[in-house]
């Protein structure tokens, strides 16, 4: 393992997402804390529950770590921006768990299943203004980037929810879903801590390809958990086939089998329990689904990294290039 600085780069990893870690959740315990001053006890009280429940603040971290790699010296100057995209991601969990009828999220009771749906929906709102209420204090281009992100999100979501168990579902359909929901978000928070930190108009670019990249290959990898399955992530298998979502191992296996074998993965899929497990694994091997998927995340984690070449080689390079390899390697 390459030594760098006395210090591995796993340790180093290691060591820079556990502080960037302890640094974001410092912020956001002290923002609840002025909230309940303010005596907004019950919404923040809910909303904390969820947004305090652990996590590795994998996004707001990397917005810190670009920020740095595009030569940003006061990490001051990009955190409320780093709150500000994690307290909307945290939103939107709360909205999903809602959609998804889910009871748990990190472990702990999801708010509406506590509270009430109702109560649950106030909560996520009130996620969502304390998000916009830090990105504001940013000039209109940070505005406008947190802006046009969550109205992919959005998009994405209703566009998501109109293709549940719809298995004419394409790949196009679930990269323009993924892109708008999970890697649109890692894409913007890279994008606005390059152009904070004062970066290049290319230098911008990349960054946001970068997190574009690193954001498909990370939800590439949660497909394969749900069809793999790992209690150690708190990912139980098949959750998102009980949900109807059409994932690409099930988009890729109905494209390619044919005759019997498709007609008996389109009723697993829309009859799922977890005694046909042991059958849809078949299947998706039958198609070279899963072997396939994994393919495509080495591909787009490759794609990222070959972004961040534009920027000298150093110690934080290797350290944002050890974290996008970790995204990979969850048990896959």
């Amino acid at each position: 393992m390459d030594k760098l600085n006395g210090m591995d780069t796993e340790g180093m990893l290691k060591e820079s997402l556990e502080a960037g870690r302890l640094l974001v959740n410092n912020h956001l315990q002290s923002l609840l804390d002025e909230s309940l001053t303010n005596g907004h006890n019950e919404v923040v009280e809910l909303a904390g529950s969820v947004l305090m429940a652990g996590g590795k603040r994998l996004r707001p971290v990397l917005s810190i770590l670009a920020y740095q790699l595009a030569g940003g010296e006061d990490e001051d100057r990009v955190m409320s921006m780093a709150l500000a995209f994690e307290l909307i991601h945290t939103a939107t969990l709360v909205h999903d768990d809602i959609n998804d009828s889910a009871k748990q999220r990190r472990g702990v009771a999801t708010i509406h299943e506590k509270a009430g749906v109702a109560k649950a929906i106030i909560a996520g709102d009130w996620l969502f203004v304390q998000g916009f209420g830090l990105g504001g204090s940013y000039d209109s281009r940070i505005v406008s980037i947190m802006t046009e992100c969550c109205a992919d999100i959005a998009s994405s979501e209703l566009k998501q929810l109109n293709h549940v168990n719809n298995l004419a579902t394409t790949p196009e359909d679930y990269y323009s879903i993924i892109r708008g929901k999970t890697a649109g978000p890692f894409a913007a928070g890279c994008e606005a801590a390059a152009y904070i930190a004062g970066a290049s108009e290319e230098e911008t670019v990349a960054l946001r390809r970068f997190g574009m990249e690193l954001g498909v290959t990370f939800q590439l990898v949660d497909d394969l958990l749900d069809i793999l399955g790992d209690e150690r992530m708190g990912k139980l298998r098949g959750a998102d086939v009980v949900e109807g979502k059409m994932t690409l191992p099930l988009i890729h296996a109905l494209t390619l089998l044919h005759g019997s074998s498709r007609e008996r993965l389109a009723e697993i899929i829309a009859n799922f329990s977890d005694n046909l497990w042991s059958e849809l694994i078949d299947l998706l091997n039958e198609a070279g689904s899963i072997e396939y998927v994994r393919t495509l995340t080495q591909t787009h984690l490759e794609r990222g990294l070959q972004e961040l070449q534009i920027f000298p080689k150093s110690d934080l390079r290797t350290i944002i290039e050890s974290l996008a390899k970790s995204v990979i390697d969850r048990h896959i």
